[in-house]
C-alpha cells in the first residue's frame, strides 16, 4: 500500500480486439485497439473495479507520471490516487481511451486494414453507445462482469448515465459529474461551428489530411478557443484576467489582452496535441446522445430499468451544462423510485469545475465512494455468514 497521494509510475496498456465490431451507425471496425491504464489492485472476486470515462478532450492517462521528470500527472490525478477521494488503496481504477480517440485507441490517424493507410475521412461515426459497448468488452478482457462504479464528468458522466442503461446487471453505481441526458440547441451549435472552423480550414482536406502531411491547425485552434471560452465561467474569466492589457495599447490585431493571449496560447497548445477527425468525431458523439429519443423524450420511461446507485453532481456557475439538465436525471430516476444523491456545488470555475480540487467537491465524492466500500464489506460478510 502506498502512503503518498500519487500512484506514481504509470504505464498505458493496449487492448486488441481481432473481433468485428457492429457500430451504432451500422458501419462494423473490423479489428481495433483500446488503450487504458489501470491504478491500484483488482481483489480477489473484482468487486472494486471503477471505470473512468473521459469527456471531449480527455484520454486514458487519469492519474500519476510517465517518468519522474514529467511536468504533467494524469488529467484527474487529484481526484484518484491513494487516500484520495477515490481511493487506489482500496478501487481498482481503469482509465481508457475511447474508440476514434487519438491517443492509442483505434481512430482516424489509425492505419485502415483494408487499405494500408490512415483511415481519415473513411473512419466512421462513433456514439456514446458505442463505446459503452467497446468499455464491456474492455472489462470482459479484464476478467470483469460487473462494475463498482462508472464515473465520468460531462461527456464522460453521459457514457455512465449510458451504462447503467445498455447494461444494469454490470454496474452498481453512477456517478454523473457535471453532465445532462442530451444537448440543448445551443451547446449544439457551439459544436457546430467548432466542426466548420475545421471542415473549412484549406488544410482539411475532407479529412484526409494525413496523406498530404498537413494539420488543420487553424480550425483546430479556432475549435478549442471557443469551446474554452464555454468551459469558464464569466466569474472565471474575469478574475483572472479582467481587461488586463499585456502591455500599452497598440491599436492593432495583435494579443494585446491577456485573455486573447491565453486563448491563442490554449488553442495552438491543442493544435499540436489533438487529432481534427478526433475532435469532429467526438462533438458529433455529443450531439447524437439521447437515451429518451426512443421513448418520446421520456427520461423517467428511458430510466426504468436502471437499478444502480446514483451520485448526481453540478457545479452553480457551469452554464453550458447546468444544474438544471443533472436535475433532469434526478427527476427521472427518483419518478423510477431509484436510489440517487444529488449535489449542486457552488463553484465559480464553470464547467471546468469538474476537473478541479475543489475541497466540498471531492468531500462530496470521498462520502459517496466510502460508502460503496461499506457497501462491499456488508455484502462480504453476508456472504461469509456474518451478517444474517
Amino acid at each position: 500500500m502506498q502512503v503518498n497521494n500519487s500512484v506514481g509510475i504509470v504505464a498505458a496498456q493496449t487492448a486488441h480486439f481481432d473481433a468485428p465490431l457492429t457500430l451504432k451507425s451500422g458501419a462494423v471496425l473490423p479489428q481495433y485497439n483500446l488503450v487504458y491504464e489501470t491504478y491500484g489492485q483488482l481483489n480477489a472476486d473484482k468487486s472494486n473495479a471503477v471505470l473512468i470515462c473521459h469527456a471531449l478532450s480527455g484520454t486514458h492517462h487519469v492519474a500519476g507520471k510517465y517518468s519522474e521528470d514529467d511536468k504533467y500527472p494524469g488529467w484527474w490525478d487529484n481526484l484518484i490516487g491513494p487516500n484520495k477521494p477515490l481511493d487506489t488503496n482500496k478501487f481498482f481504477v481503469i482509465g481508457v481511451n475511447n474508440l476514434g480517440g487519438c491517443h492509442g485507441s483505434t481512430g482516424a490517424a489509425s492505419i485502415n486494414p483494408a487499405t494500408s493507410q490512415p483511415w481519415g475521412s473513411a473512419f466512421p461515426i462513433l456514439t456514446v453507445e458505442d463505446w459503452v459497448t467497446s468499455q464491456t468488452l474492455l472489462a470482459d478482457y479484464l476478467g470483469i462482469q460487473q462494475l463498482a462504479a462508472v464515473v465520468g464528468g460531462s461527456l464522460g458522466g453521459m457514457q455512465a448515465l449510458q451504462w447503467t442503461i445498455a447494461y444494469p446487471e454490470r454496474v452498481r453505481h453512477a456517478l454523473v459529474i457535471a453532465s445532462a441526458p442530451n444537448l440543448t440547441a445551443q451547446n449544439m451549435a457551439f459544436n457546430e461551428v467548432a466542426r466548420q472552423a475545421i471542415i473549412t480550414d484549406p488544410e482539411f482536406h475532407g479529412g484526409d489530411y494525413y496523406a498530404h502531411g498537413v494539420v488543420p491547425r487553424r480550425g483546430l485552434r479556432i475549435a478549442r478557443m471557443l469551446g474554452h471560452i464555454t468551459y469558464l465561467s464569466d466569474d472565471a474569466m474575469g478574475a483572472k484576467f479582467g481587461r488586463k492589457l499585456k502591455d500599452t495599447i497598440k491599436y492593432s490585431f495583435d494579443a494585446e489582452f491577456e485573455m486573447e493571449s491565453y486563448l491563442r496560447y490554449q488553442g495552438d497548445k491543442f493544435a499540436g496535441e489533438f487529432d481534427a477527425n478526433t475532435y469532429l468525431r467526438m462533438t458529433r458523439a455529443l450531439d447524437y446522445f439521447d437515451p429518451a429519443l426512443d421513448f418520446g423524450g421520456d427520461l423517467t420511461e428511458a430510466l426504468k430499468k436502471v437499478t444502480a446507485q446514483f451520485l448526481v453532481v453540478s457545479f452553480t456557475s457551469d452554464w453550458r451544462f447546468s444544474p438544471a439538465r443533472s436535475r433532469e436525471v434526478v427527476k427521472a430516476l427518483l419518478d423510477n423510485e431509484r436510489t440517487v444523491s444529488y449535489a449542486e456545488v457552488t463553484a465559480a470555475h464553470g464547467h471546468d469545475a469538474f476537473l478541479m480540487p475543489d475541497p466540498h467537491y471531492h468531500a462530496i465524492l470521498r462520502s459517496y465512494l466510502n460508502n460503496i466500500l461499506v457497501e462491499n464489506i456488508q455484502v462480504d460478510n453476508i456472504k461469509a455468514g456474518s451478517v444474517a
